[in-house]
């Protein structure tokens, strides 16, 4: 039992409160949201995707996944990294009628493919639409789930060491700072633990490079000059799709692994939250919005969206899981994204302090995994539910590259996530003593392994 009540009306603790928790995950999925645009202007050379359109992607997409579910799911849906490969293969076409493309007449064509992309989410929503979540759950009980969980944490680890390493001391004193507010806050500072890791890091930052500090590498720890370049205020650049079945070869097959993702985020979502999800709002109207959120982000020249670990580790270290407050922080990017100049300074966050905070977020959501399956009362005796999990965490955290393939003349790649959720998937089908039912233990009552019911004490 955790030692703090979780809050899932934010309205008690008053609106300045609310405003400042919803600040919290604004900050929270900053870093990795404005990061995919940073990565793929890399790839079209300097003609890529653009930050303000990515926020207010990442704004809007939020508000309308909050929409389709009803306003019950806390998710914030951020930039996807999983289709990076795929805008760098679109830059890199040469033939066709890419031959003498630019690279900013490219990117369109990409974000065509991420639309399509998209639209894949509804067919499978569809489905479990029509056939009933119950039947489409039998192939995903905690055995399979829990690991899943257990895998988007840990696979992020990675990310967090290779940022707080540019700068140890300050990714230490963000770590320090999360944790000592996190056990000893008092009040509203407990419950923003992250808030103030950033702010207070922040601060150590400007203070160590006065004093002529450095990064490991020799840089500067921040780097202000974006922002005297940046406008105050300015609309998004936003640019219209086109559409090229090259392009949406190369984009859209990758849907395969971000619905992978998105069904193992909301299993994680509804663990944090002590909420099945899954049934309601339900997976199908989760995918829908999803996919919706996708497909215009693509349509208006942003990236695909995807629901962020990051802000589910702070539902687990703030206790507060008002989706309330997850919509505070999509307003906030909408507003951010037509201020240029305040979303580079918010940008010049060192990577070290990033590092630091995601110690404790990507660890939440492995902890959160861990928790899925001991709650759920996995039986670990039975040597069937062994080989599923460890075939799950192998995948998940041996495929550090993922898995690619070629079809025609197109490569995909498949997420180490993605192939986690498919070999977990097709193992729990295939072997026989499965023990758990979705939806269906009786009162007071759990079916054991070998099929023996017993009291539920």
């Amino acid at each position: 039992m955790n030692d703090v009540k979780a809050i899932d009306d934010a309205r008690t603790l008053g609106i300045p409160k609310m405003l400042v928790l919803g600040l919290q995950h604004m900050f929270a999925m900053f870093g990795a949201t404005i990061l995919v645009p940073i990565l793929v202007n890399d790839y079209f050379k300097g003609e890529g995707l653009n930050i303000q359109v990515t926020l207010f992607c990442a704004g809007i997409g939020t508000l309308l996944f909050h929409l389709l579910t009803k306003g019950k799911v806390p998710a914030f849906l951020g930039s996807s990294f999983a289709f990076l490969g795929g805008f760098a293969t679109v830059a890199s076409l040469k033939t066709g009628i890419y031959k003498n493309m630019t690279m900013g007449e490219k990117l369109p064509y990409a974000c065509g493919g991420i639309v399509v992309a998209g639209l894949l989410y509804l067919v499978l929503a569809l489905i479990i639409k029509l056939v009933g979540v119950k039947k489409v759950m039998r192939y995903l009980p905690p055995v399979v789930t829990g690991p899943i969980i257990i895998c988007i944490g840990l696979s992020l680890a990675p990310s967090a060491i290779s940022n707080a390493k540019t700068n140890w001391p300050l990714a230490l004193i963000a770590l320090a700072v999360v944790i000592i507010f996190n056990i000893w806050g008092k009040g509203m500072f407990k419950i923003i633990p992250i808030l103030m890791g950033v702010v207070i890091s922040y601060i150590c930052a400007v203070i160590f490079q006065a004093f002529g500090m450095t990064n490991a590498d020799g840089s500067s720890i921040i780097e202000f000059g974006a922002i005297a370049k940046a406008s105050i205020v300015s609309f998004q650049p936003f640019q219209i799709c086109k559409f090229d079945p090259t392009a949406i070869l190369v984009m859209a097959p990758i849907s395969i692994a971000t619905m992978m993702e998105h069904i193992g985020d909301i299993s994680a979502i509804s663990a944090t939250c002590g909420k099945d999800f899954i049934t309601d709002p339900g997976l199908n109207r989760t995918l829908l919005g999803d996919g919706l959120a996708t497909a215009l982000a693509g349509f208006i020249g942003g990236p695909a969206n995807t629901t962020y670990g990051e802000n589910t580790g702070v539902l687990e270290l703030s206790h507060v899981h008002d989706p309330r407050v997850i919509r505070l922080a999509a307003i906030y990017a909408i507003i951010l994204s037509f201020f240029p100049k305040v979303a580079e300074l918010i940008g010049t966050m060192p990577s070290a302090i990033i590092g630091g905070i995601s110690f404790i977020l990507y660890g939440m959501i492995s902890a959160i995994g861990v928790r899925n399956v001991v709650e759920n009362r996995v039986d670990f005796k039975n040597s069937r539910n062994l080989i599923v999990a460890a075939v799950i965490l192998v995948t998940g955290l041996g495929f550090s590259d993922g898995l690619t393939f070629t079809i025609g003349s197109t490569s995909i790649t498949l997420t180490s996530l993605a192939l986690a959720s498919i070999f977990g998937i097709v193992l729990n089908a295939i072997l026989p003593y499965k023990d758990y039912n979705f939806n269906e233990e009786e009162a007071g009552e759990l079916k054991t392994a070998d099929g023996v019911e017993e009291e539920d004490e």
